[in-house]
């Protein structure tokens, strides 16, 4: 086989065979097939699609091009979580120390941000000292002591998806159906645990910008599960408006303590629990998920779930100190209230728009391997469907170049749009599958 010919065939709209999609991802992940080729590769799925036979060969391809780990003799049953990626989408810090609190262990291997989209390792980096580059013995020690792992993907854990998952976000091929269930599902089975919720983000903010689309994702990847022997549950959720009022690394972990805290933006906080919910029903800890979500509540407001994220954050070799006092964490040079021009309703908040200007302030990365300024972003005063006067703060920027500020503040300027009438506020889900 040759690597030119399958690309070819998919181009041309063929279905790939299972030996064709073996010999692509370990040729790619062996080296022999370079960089220029898989990305050649990735759009020609982008654009002509596979079918769910190719998707589950794809998908375990990759589990299967390095090593797997095996939990249960570890934990009678351990919970992970993934989110397609969204804007101020802080859950995976509130909603896992949560769960952990719950006695139910959760050990989460995590991705970096992906084009407008934020990345859990990125956020918990703001912590000065914080490692991801757990060894797995480390990882599995760690889950065995605390009941919490968030570390960053390892070397010789779906290598294929690592690979592929840094070139996907600057080749524009992140919004592939077939390659974001490949890469979450690859990722979640290699590691290991026996329950997966799937949080599967949907509007302007998300890369699936309908219902139909994540729909078709969410039950992508519930099948791939099920075939996996895995107990999976997708929820679809909003994503036409940043989530909460954070957007930017060390803005966000400071939101999240906030509502480790008990506090926190209501709809973030609501929006926690009841991912926090689902996880406990998969995990055995609770009959049902609104059960799960009085649990959730309980473990928030008697502290004990910010005990755990401290617990994590020393465990990884950050300072737990800063939980405590998150005045400590990156703070910009620069701060900047905007106002709004003229009063009315808030009728959108468009989440890609702020995404990528944070992105444009150095919270994310324009081209692989660029680094990233944990102390930039935004804080968004309102969510869509609030009356707002002339005159009053709509959102505050944190920036360290005033070039780079005066461009952000234009472009989130532009995403926010007032009129006259009443607007509806968005719902937080839209729906579930799976369970």
């Amino acid at each position: 086989m040759r690597a030119i010919d399958i690309i070819e065939k998919k181009r041309d709209g063929h279905s790939l065979s299972t030996e064709e999609i073996r010999f692509f991802i370990e040729g790619f992940t062996a080296g022999e097939i370079p960089d220029y080729q898989a990305s050649a590769w990735a759009m020609a799925v982008l654009l002509q699609g596979m079918d769910g036979r190719e998707t589950a060969d794809l998908t375990t391809a990759m589990a299967e091009s390095g090593d797997q780990i095996d939990l249960s003799a570890l934990v009678d049953i351990a919970v992970d979580k993934h989110s397609t990626g969204g804007v101020g989408d802080k859950t995976t810090l509130v909603a896992e120390p949560v769960v952990s609190a719950c006695g139910v262990p959760v050990g989460k291997m995590s991705g970096r941000g992906l084009s407008f989209t934020g990345g859990t390792l990125d956020k918990m980096e703001s912590f000065a000292g914080y490692r991801v580059d757990l060894t797995m013995e480390e990882f599995l020690q760690q889950l065995d002591q605390i009941g919490l792992v968030l570390a960053g993907q390892t070397a010789d854990l779906a290598p294929a998806d690592g690979k592929l998952y840094a070139l996907r976000d600057v080749t524009g091929t992140v919004p592939s159906i077939p390659l974001i269930a490949s890469s979450v599902m690859s990722k979640k089975i290699a590691a290991g645990a026996q329950a997966i919720l799937l949080d599967v983000k949907l509007g302007s903010g998300a890369f699936m910008p309908d219902q139909e689309q994540a729909e078709r994702l969410a039950r992508l990847m519930v099948e791939i599960g099920d075939h996996a022997g895995r107990k999976v549950v997708a929820l679809l959720s909003d994503m036409n408006q940043p989530l909460g009022r954070a957007v930017g690394n060390a803005l966000e972990v400071k939101e999240a303590i906030a509502t480790l805290s008990g506090g926190g933006p209501s709809d973030f906080r609501e929006h926690a629990l009841v991912v926090a919910g689902h996880m406990l029903t998969l995990g055995g800890a609770a009959d049902d998920p609104e059960h799960g979500r009085q649990l959730a509540a309980e473990a928030l407001e008697d502290g004990r779930a910010l005990d755990k994220f401290r617990l994590l954050v020393e465990a990884q070799g950050g300072e737990p100190l800063w939980v405590d006092e998150p005045g400590n964490l990156p703070q910009a040079s620069l701060i900047e209230q905007v106002e709004a021009s003229h009063s009315g309703v808030l009728a959108e908040i468009n989440a890609r728009q702020v995404g990528l200007a944070v992105v444009g302030l150095g919270g994310g990365r324009q081209k692989k391997g660029d680094p990233i300024d944990p102390a930039v972003g935004v804080l968004i005063h309102h969510n869509v469907g609030d009356e707002v006067n002339a005159g009053q703060p709509l959102f505050e920027v944190h920036a360290n170049d005033q070039a780079k500020l005066a461009e952000a503040r234009q472009m989130i300027l532009a995403a926010h749009r007032i009129v006259e009438g009443p607007v509806e506020p968005l719902p937080l889900f839209y729906g579930s599958f799976g369970g």
